[in-house]
């Protein structure tokens, strides 16, 4: 019987669910998901407890709140000017609270998202934070398949 080891190729179906209970992803009504575990395509307390499932297990893991996405982070809320906003992006953009903003990292290879959390005259205010930051979620999984 197949362990689920780091470097493991797994096929498998799965659930998290938020606080409140209800799906954030289910694969469990469609195709299985295929991984590599360790390379970061889960978070990574949850690719930890995956480590030695065997296959065919089905279990519900309950982590709780920051283990899963980390804790809420009061520096990553950070307000950026409106000026900068229009400068790198579209000048007659219009925010308001909730929306995502995709910002460029550093090198431009890749971009972070922020959500607004407050608008201000000439600025907004943005959570950096996971949305799943400092709470509990559930991960539900069905191993298929270990490689």
């Amino acid at each position: 019987m197949n362990l689920i080891q780091t470097g493991s190729f797994l096929t498998l179906h799965y659930r998290l669910a938020g606080p409140d209970g209800n799906d954030l992803i289910n694969t469990f009504a469609d195709k299985p998901a295929t991984l590599s575990l360790g390379a970061g395509e889960l978070a990574p307390a949850i690719e930890a407890r995956l480590l030695g499932l065997a296959e065919g297990t089905r279990v519900t893991l309950d982590l709780a709140p920051g283990e899963a996405f980390g804790e809420r982070n009061p520096e990553l809320l950070q307000r950026v000017k409106l000026s900068l906003l229009h400068e790198l992006g579209d000048p007659d953009e219009q925010y308001s609270i909730g929306d995502v903003v995709q910002f460029p990292t550093p090198d431009g290879r890749g971009s972070y998202a922020g959500l607004v959390r407050e608008v201000g005259e000439d600025w907004l205010l943005f959570d950096f934070n996971h949305p799943l930051a400092g709470q509990p979620v559930s991960f539900e999984v069905q191993v298929i398949g270990v490689l």
